[in-house]
């Protein structure tokens, strides 16, 4: 969500402020976000908001928690994906972008978590989240692999 400037936003104000008492409802500001892809209830927009209208003042403030909110959910999904970037490379032996079989199963020996298992366990592994079906896992295909594994845990 890049800033508006005050001019355009005191216009998308205005533009919502059918009948220009000064006030916008939540329903009227549900629908715009709806427009512009915010999905979200009327009656979770209210219990945000904490009323049922909103004055400019307000207005504002809403618009300026609404982009702080966007800022800091960009900023932990790139520090999830820095993360992930990490444990790819501590699989990814050679650097080539790839994590092979033996990579996968090196790794997990020396953390203890491969106690003489054949290498089709392995391969098994890999072809779950291996979407491209090249038999082995780039970085896409092991982000997925982890998020699954995530998911899982909090199931």
């Amino acid at each position: 969500m890049s800033p508006i400037s005050h001019d355009d936003l005191h216009r998308i104000f205005k533009n919502l402020d059918k009948n220009n008492k000064g006030i916008v409802n939540v329903e009227e500001l549900h629908l715009l976000l709806e427009k512009i892809g915010v999905r979200t209830t009327s009656e979770e927009l209210e219990k945000f908001v904490g009323k049922t209208s909103l004055d400019y003042i307000e207005f504002f403030f809403f618009y300026e928690a609404m982009v702080k909110a966007k800022i800091a959910e960009k900023e932990s999904d790139e520090d999830s994906s820095d993360d992930l970037s990490k444990a790819f490379k501590v699989f990814d032996l050679n650097g080539d972008g790839y994590i092979t079989c033996d990579e996968l199963q090196s790794v997990l020996s020396r953390l203890g978590l491969w106690e003489k298992r054949s290498g089709q366990d392995c391969k098994d592994m890999i072809r779950v989240y291996d979407e491209n079906l090249d038999g082995v896992l780039d970085f896409e295909e092991f982000k997925n692999m982890m998020s699954a594994s995530s998911n899982s845990e909090n199931i």
